[in-house]
């Protein structure tokens, strides 16, 4: 498509007295690394959940391919988020109960695959992540690193159109960090998806083709080394 795939325009939002986003507005542009940088406290979070539907603004609107998104129904906004959109958050957030090949099949089966076709293809995204030794065990069992290559699989595995992530390597080391945002950031690339990317850390940010910056719900420039 022509134009930006994804757009808020003059968000604002407050929980209570505490007012999280103040007048922010960005473009992510289909195939783009986006990085949403800022102190913890500054609206990061919140505006990537609006972007995603999660989270409806008090004022403003968010436009995926060209039509509202924030005024659509619950029901509306959850099927796009499981048609077109996958999650990577901090601690990966996957199912307990199941193993990394059930977990990564998930999304598909969830759509209507069947369960060997979703499980084939959650094992090729396994080996693809360097994880697929890790495809019985239950996210209890395994190391941080695996856990959040094994929650980048899943996010990845149905081709969506953006990757929401909020702090990918937040709970991880310098080097296992590294590896899963070299990982993450390679194979969004190579299927076209677009990333919007929230973190603290510029050493994150700088895998990004592009940052933003926000502060007390506002967004400012990007720092000279983006």
């Amino acid at each position: 498509m022509t134009g930006p795939l994804l757009v808020a325009d003059d968000l604002h939002l407050a929980f209570g007295p505490t007012r999280a986003l103040a007048g922010a507005s960005v473009e992510v542009a289909p195939g783009e690394v986006l990085a949403l940088l800022g102190p913890s406290g500054s609206g990061k979070s919140t505006l990537l959940h609006c972007l995603a539907g999660i989270l409806t603004p008090d004022r403003g609107e968010v436009r995926y391919r060209g039509t509202r998104l924030d005024d659509r129904s619950d029901e509306a906004r959850s099927r796009l988020r499981r048609n077109d959109f996958g999650f990577v958050f901090q601690f990966g957030s996957l199912v307990p109960e199941l193993t990394a090949l059930a977990n990564v099949a998930l999304p598909l089966q969830l759509t209507g695959a069947r369960r060997r076709a979703a499980e084939e293809q959650a094992r090729s995204w396994l080996e693809r992540l360097g994880v697929a030794d890790v495809a019985g065990k239950r996210p209890g069992e395994m190391s941080g690193g695996q856990g959040q290559r094994v929650a980048v699989a899943r996010a990845l595995i149905g081709g969506p159109r953006v990757v929401f992530a909020d702090e990918p390597t937040g709970a991880l080391d310098s080097l296992n960090g590294e590896l899963v945002m070299e990982e993450f950031t390679a194979a969004a690339r190579d299927q076209g998806s677009s990333v919007v990317l929230v973190t603290h850390e510029t050493r994150v940010a700088a895998y990004a083709d592009r940052s933003v910056v926000l502060r007390d719900g506002r967004l400012t420039a990007a720092p000279a080394w983006a």
